[in-house]
């Protein structure tokens, strides 16, 4: 499922939806992925309420709890605002930038985790950003950045067209971010 609360020129449902069925399959994740796009106040929100982080994102990775993974992967946010302003900066449009931060959501849901796994995920992240027709990831235009605060208790969302509606113990989500300075913030694990 799809849900756009703030909309991203160049990007419809049928679209995004469709992407997120062609990445889900590149990357070998079988169960369903939902997808909000919003805004920046929203995604500083989540990032305070998941991550402690007060400021906004470009995207953010829901694990699924455990015992739910076979029917639903989990959930991504992404920031329309940030992303577009990003696409802009680097060249390409807004539509692309949303789809390539749904792959680099897909990959963490699918497991990847491009702070501790020795280049597998910005690797497996460019062939399907070629398989998939897609410009310069995420991860190559970023570098990491040490990140010593402790670590919350794990935790889920679920989204529905009204937005976040619950909070539950799960996997922590997992963000990184495409800011165009390269700067990024540390993704936390699952």
């Amino acid at each position: 499922m799809v849900i756009f609360q703030k909309r991203v020129a160049g990007l419809t449902d049928l679209a995004l939806n469709r992407f997120v069925a062609r990445a889900r399959s590149a990357a070998g994740l079988k169960a369903v992925v939902n997808v909000l796009v919003t805004s920046s106040a929203e995604m500083k929100s989540l990032n305070r309420r998941f991550r402690g982080k007060d400021n906004p994102t470009d995207v953010l990775s829901f694990p699924a709890e455990s015992g739910a993974r076979k029917k639903i992967a989990g959930e991504i946010a992404i920031s329309a605002e940030i992303a577009t302003k990003n696409a802009h900066a680097l060249g390409h449009s807004p539509a692309e930038e949303v789809k390539i931060l749904v792959l680099h959501g897909v990959l963490h849901l699918r497991g990847y985790d491009h702070e501790c796994d020795n280049g597998q995920m910005a690797r497996r992240e460019k062939q399907l950003r070629a398989k998939l027709h897609l410009p310069l990831g995420l991860i190559e235009r970023t570098r990491p950045r040490r990140d010593s605060r402790p670590r919350r208790g794990p935790q889920t969302a679920r989204f529905s067209r009204a937005g976040v509606v619950r909070r539950s113990s799960g996997a922590k989500p997992r963000q990184a971010s495409t800011s165009v300075s390269g700067s990024a913030r540390r993704k936390l694990p699952q």
